[in-house]
């Protein structure tokens, strides 16, 4: 095996992990939001996970060029928008019903590279746009209208899709560190000021404790290191089916650990999208997924 292979199946292991520790927070976070605002529980949530990263790279930053640090601030500002929305939908939402919402940024991924990289749209690929629709129609439609809750985690997918692909066209290993530190700076400085007005509301419980350091070291800190890293090694469109396991990941845990039944009308709309995801790795794979050229900023 060629090392280039080896770092490779490295980044995609990476990004398996990733998305579950991303899909083991749903029905977490669904749980502390009965007690702690949005808002502020990301605030919380990034401020600790920046400083742990601060304190362990204090010198990551200084490396950056200035290029890279606008890169890196845009990126933070795209992921902390779509935290925001995606918490906050969470709470209107089940678990595994916003996971699988969630992971519709895989069927988004494509469609923005095509559009800011020029990459050819191929009928497969609409076929799975129109697929990750009737999912997203099954899984969230209440007579003939979406929820609010549902409409925010999809515009949080949208966000996601953007970061997924500027990350792909922007990140490289020698500077991962860096970028991802500074994202996550931007992500606590935006939570930090949504949640100022009205101060931030601390967790009273040791449980819900563990469950923000919790989220703060995997899912945010590592989470975001490890997507920085193995996105250079990646394309983004590639990086995007990668983690479509994360709606899988999210219903599992929410059916075995958050309390939810499994339902024909989940099971339904999850294979519409876990479709959609399949037929955009198969189908137009060698047409969408070139090397992403790098853009500036």
């Amino acid at each position: 095996m060629t090392q280039s292979r080896r770092t490779t199946l490295l980044a995609t292991a990476a990004l398996l992990s990733v998305t579950a520790c991303w899909g083991s927070t749903f029905f977490l976070i669904r749980d502390l939001l009965d007690r702690i605002p949005t808002v502020d529980f990301l605030a919380l949530r990034f401020s600790i996970a920046a400083v742990l990263l601060l304190v362990v790279a204090p010198k990551a930053l200084l490396r950056l060029s200035p290029a890279t640090r606008r890169q890196a601030m845009v990126l933070g500002a795209l992921y902390g928008v779509a935290q925001i929305l995606q918490t906050a939908g969470l709470a209107q939402t089940p678990a595994s019903v916003s996971g699988f919402i969630t992971g519709m940024y895989v069927v988004a991924t494509p469609l923005f590279a095509a559009v800011l990289l020029h990459n050819r749209i191929t009928r497969t690929t609409w076929l799975a746009v129109l697929l990750a629709f009737c999912g997203l129609a099954v899984l969230s439609l209440d007579g003939l209208s979406i929820g609010y809750g549902e409409a925010i985690t999809f515009l949080a997918a949208l966000l996601y899709a953007l970061h997924i692909v500027g990350l792909g066209a922007w990140s490289n290993a020698r500077d991962a560190l860096g970028m991802s530190i500074l994202q996550v700076v931007v992500v606590a400085v935006i939570c930090l000021v949504a949640s100022a007005p009205h101060g931030i509301v601390l967790p009273d419980t040791g449980r819900d404790w563990l469950s923000v350091v919790y989220m703060a070291v995997f899912p945010a800190a590592l989470a975001l290191l490890a997507q920085t890293w193995a996105q250079a090694h990646l394309t983004a469109t590639r990086a995007a089916i990668v983690m479509s396991m994360e709606p899988v990941f999210a219903a599992l845990f929410a059916v075995l650990f958050g309390g939810e039944s499994l339902t024909l009308r989940m099971l339904t709309g999850g294979v519409l999208v876990l479709a959609a995801m399949l037929i955009v790795e198969i189908g137009p794979r060698r047409k969408v997924e070139g090397e992403v050229p790098h853009i500036a900023v």
